[in-house]
């Protein structure tokens, strides 16, 4: 049976950071409940607090999946403050971290783990966990190996894709070209069924149908390359 739970760092986790208040990141945990194993998904702030919350659940963290790179996904430097992440994860756990092939030097650059914890994917991988699979997408634009994670009808976009809006395109590897493509022609070609469950609560909903996102969510309406550019780049 599947097992996936939503952990906003501020509320549910890190509730004494003042970043972690004001940023509104989400975590994740996909698992296996009858098998008791779980990885963590973006898991930046306090990941070991995750680790007790989960184990609360009875279940193991076996790993962790990142999205992106970015400091409040992965841990690393952020706004002049350090920022707790996969390296003091595996501080916790001796677990492999999985990212995104064109990721791998961003992380291990900005994070300090070396390539010996990462596992490297290509587009279309999975990660299993017991016996659920975990589909990786890779959706570059914010971030050169920017992914999400598809599993059972729920896509968790990272920075990507918000409810409302989309990830920026102006930092370091952003790509508003290639973060085009990845939500024009990619994420909405999905099933309009997909529950979306993004990186950051920017919205008062913690999910939403894909349906309801391309009917309302401008940027993942059809346009040209160069309309897209003009309204959302940077």
């Amino acid at each position: 049976m599947l097992y996936l739970r939503q952990f906003l760092a501020g509320r549910d986790f890190a509730l004494d950071d003042d970043l972690a208040v004001q940023m509104r990141n989400y975590a994740y945990a996909i698992g296996d409940r009858a098998a008791g194993v779980a990885v963590l998904v973006d898991p930046a702030y306090a990941p070991g607090e995750l680790v007790e919350l989960l184990a609360a659940d009875d279940m193991r963290v076996t790993g962790a999946v990142l999205t992106h790179y970015h400091a409040d996904h992965a841990g690393g430097t952020m706004a002049g403050q350090d920022l707790a992440g996969i390296a003091e994860l595996l501080g916790v756990v001796d677990v492999p971290v999985h990212v995104q092939s064109s990721e791998q030097p961003w992380v291990e650059r900005t994070s300090g783990v070396g390539r010996d914890h990462l596992v490297a994917h290509d587009p279309g991988d999975e990660v299993v966990v017991g016996a659920v699979r975990v589909e990786l997408v890779h959706t570059p634009g914010h971030t050169p190996g920017s992914q999400c994670l598809l599993v059972d009808g729920t896509l968790l976009t990272g920075d990507t894709l918000f409810l409302h809006g989309c990830g920026r395109t102006d930092l370091p590897g952003g790509d508003a070209a290639a973060l085009y493509e990845s939500l024009v022609h990619r994420l909405a070609a999905l099933p309009p069924s997909t529950v979306v469950m993004a990186g950051h609560a920017y919205d008062p909903s913690p999910s939403a149908p894909l349906g309801t996102l391309v009917a309302t969510n401008p940027v993942l309406f059809p346009q040209s390359r160069e309309q897209w550019a003009a309204r959302f780049a940077g």
